[in-house]
């Protein structure tokens, strides 16, 4: 993968102040005299998106045409396509290029990336340049947008109740997998602001399309999202997207304009791609509090409590938890990791966010902060990397989930025919391999051998309910492989049973002609083979006889063949020139 160092630092200019409680009814004036101020925000909204290799290599024919794998095109759709495909007036802040590794000395993002992981995890799942030409290198590719020099690129968003903010981008990264998972990375930093505005850039902007009107109405989600692109005084709309006319795409949502013009080059009308998960983006955020603005024992406060709770589960403020305090405490104990906490430092995870939190910013142990303040470079690097193995993990067992499933129809609407295709018993057994790729290839428990770095994986992973569904779909194909194997074990029996029937057919009828044309003499000889008037009739009976048994036993076996050619046609199929778009 890309390195994930961070970009510049870029002072946040900050939106619109979104209106809240009277400072003297803040919720955290009853712990503190001051209000704590976010003194550093910075978020990654993490877009998991499912691509559907088949209709992109129908739609492409010409880039996959002299290619034999799905992931040596993906460089040429991404640079070549795009502005013939777009049905909408967005526009992307530029285009995507590949972002592989190309440094390896010490000092280089690369090296700091990858020392922290294990081998074999390296050769997985960084991208990089001098495995280009070798067979082993890694199944995924990595772009970057760069932003324009002397320019600033905005991610905004208001709400029907007049809130909302204005928050620069600072990385756009997209991943693309062999397997057809892509996950795209907008990240956003800002500094110096409210608490209420930090929670509301986390939460609102994270919305992909409304669940409902009445999310709008209410305010639930912004009513405008926009890129917005800052030379100077002077302002570009690049996307926007206020949801005026939102309606679903077959079965698929309506995304907003800011993420389909970042992936301008697949045309979501004609679902090319499609969102893995629902109408969120995972969260994954850091945020340092200002110290000045807190009071000395704000480490182990109730109000630093009740501040991670409400980032954790990417809640807007309030007066204290958004849900019952026991549950909340509850909850947070399975959700947050502790081992900094006596410094002020949690890490925090959940289905849908991941959350780096700490008081200001301070030299760790050893690690002096004029080279950087750690707890933030291990945000933007290998926790940053972590975070999308699992996230990966995640959206690939969720597109075997379904998968499965339509599979599985498509074996229960031939069952109800009697019959299974050729056809479908090759989807499933090209589920199953692909499956058993993934187990081996893609999947590891361990990424590093650091305790902190496995604890927090491990913790992510629990989140994400990766083991449990892993083991879930494992069985399913299971299940899956022996009911083919049984229903293959029934034709074999059946075969093997017509051909014994029609072997003994067969093998009756030459056993009397055989009789018939054998040489006998005296009697036997002026009867059948050279009557003289009186025996006429009865050489003529057995003649009749034996042939009509002849042919009846020719017939019957053309019949048998004829019922049942679909057993008997792959026999003389010769093997297939491709391998199915998905066996990768």
């Amino acid at each position: 993968m890309r390195d994930g160092s961070a970009p510049p630092a870029c002072s946040g200019r900050r939106g619109p102040a979104s209106p809240g409680l009277a400072p003297d009814r803040h919720p955290y004036n009853a712990c503190m005299t001051n209000t704590p101020q976010i003194l550093h925000l910075h978020t990654y909204f993490l877009f998991p998106l499912l691509i559907d290799k088949q209709a992109v290599q129908r739609d492409h024919a010409v880039i996959w045409s002299h290619r034999a794998h799905w992931i040596d095109g993906l460089d040429e759709w991404v640079a070549a396509h795009g502005q013939h495909h777009r049905h909408t007036s967005a526009s992307a802040p530029g285009r995507w290029r590949r972002a592989a590794y190309t440094r390896f000395d010490m000092d280089s993002p690369a090296y700091q990336d990858m020392v922290f992981f294990h081998p074999f995890v390296r050769r997985v799942f960084f991208d990089s340049v001098e495995s280009a030409a070798r067979e082993d290198e890694a199944l995924l590719r990595c772009y970057s947008m760069p932003l324009e020099e002397g320019s600033r690129l905005l991610y905004e968003g208001q709400d029907n109740k007049g809130r909302g903010a204005s928050v620069p981008v600072t990385d756009l990264r997209l991943f693309l997998f062999a397997n057809g998972i892509g996950i795209l990375s907008i990240g956003v930093e800002a500094f110096n602001l409210p608490v209420r505005e930090a929670l509301w850039i986390n939460e609102s902007l994270r919305k992909v399309y409304p669940s409902s009107g009445r999310q709008l109405r209410e305010g639930r989600i912004p009513n405008r999202l926009a890129f917005v692109l800052e030379r100077g005084a002077e302002r570009t709309v690049l996307a926007e997207e206020r949801f005026t006319s939102a309606k679903m795409t077959g079965f698929l949502p309506p995304l907003a304009r800011t993420i389909t013009s970042l992936l301008y080059f697949a045309d979501y009308s004609r679902q090319e791609y499609e969102p893995v998960l629902d109408e969120r983006m995972i969260v994954y955020t850091y945020f340092a509090v200002d110290p000045a603005t807190t009071p000395p024992d704000f480490t182990h406060s109730e109000a630093y409590q009740i501040l991670l709770s409400r980032f954790l589960y990417v809640d807007r403020d309030g007066p204290s938890y958004r849900y019952d305090p026991e549950f909340t405490r509850a909850q947070m104990n399975q959700h947050l990791y502790r081992r900094w906490s006596h410094q002020g430092t949690y890490y925090g995870f959940t289905s849908y966010s991941a959350l780096t939190a700490t008081i200001g910013r301070f030299d760790c142990d050893e690690h002096q902060l004029r080279e950087g303040f750690l707890i933030h470079r291990m945000f933007t690097t290998r926790y940053y990397l972590t975070t999308l193995v699992a996230l990966f993990y995640r959206a690939t067992l969720l597109s075997f989930n379904e998968r499965t499933a339509l599979v599985s129809k498509r074996l229960y609407l031939d069952q109800e025919d009697g019959r299974l295709s050729p056809e479908n018993m090759r989807l499933a057994n090209a589920l199953r391999a692909e499956f058993l790729h993934f187990a081996n290839y893609w999947y590891f428990e361990e990424l590093a051998n650091k305790d902190e770095e496995v604890e927090h994986f491990t913790l992510q992973c629990r989140q994400y309910r990766i083991e449990p569904m892993k083991q879930g779909i494992e069985t399913e194909l299971e299940k899956l492989d022996a009911s083919l194997h049984n229903y293959n074990q029934m034709r074999n029996t059946e075969a093997v049973n017509r051909l014994a029937m029609l072997s003994l057919i067969l093998g009756a009828g030459a056993v009397v002609t055989g009789f018939f044309g054998m040489n006998f003499g005296l009697h036997f000889e002026r009867l059948f083979f050279q009557p003289d008037q009186a025996t006429l009739p009865l050489h003529y009976l057995a003649v009749s006889a034996v042939s009509l048994l002849a042919f009846g036993a020719l017939s019957f076996g053309i019949y048998m063949v004829v019922a049942n050619w679909s057993d008997y046609r792959d026999i003389f199929r010769r093997g297939r020139s491709h391998r199915p778009p998905d066996s990768e």
